[in-house]
């Protein structure tokens, strides 16, 4: 028979290795902008008619709020921030192949639609126990 503690403890190490794989793989994208910029963002922003300094929001999304999430510090907030960068994403840049499957039959935004559905998953399930804040704390 497996306890209430055994069955918290994985689910608490299941959304562990959720934030960690989700936040290491976003803030790569976020550290690479950090180092060579963001005027690809900057510059499809301009092109939507939007300011482009908006697009500098790209290091919300790709650097603090994977750090968010891989700490478990306002966890939820960071997952939703993610989200809605990816939503962002596909808008800008993917959304012709929408529709399209990729040459080994798979979804051509697979990538992408991972790291929105695991970014939602964070959101909807938040940090678990092993985290900054721990359970205790309404949005992690």
């Amino acid at each position: 028979m497996v306890t209430t503690t055994t069955n918290s403890n994985c689910a608490d190490t299941g959304k562990l290795i959720l934030r960690a794989t989700l936040a290491i793989l976003i803030l790569l994208h976020g550290i690479s902008k950090l180092m060579n910029g963001a005027d690809f963002v900057t510059g499809l922003i301009a092109q939507a008619g939007l300011p482009a300094a908006v697009g500098n929001l790209v290091y919300v999304g790709e650097v603090l709020a994977p750090l968010l999430v891989l700490f478990g510090l306002w966890a939820r907030i960071g997952g939703l921030i993610i989200a809605i960068n990816m939503v962002v994403a596909i808008l800008l840049v993917h959304t012709g192949d929408l529709l399209h499957l990729n040459q080994t039959g798979g979804w051509a935004l697979e990538l992408q639609g991972m790291f929105l559905a695991t970014a939602l998953a964070v959101f909807f399930l938040g940090a678990g126990r092993f985290s900054i804040q721990g359970n205790g704390n309404r949005w992690n």
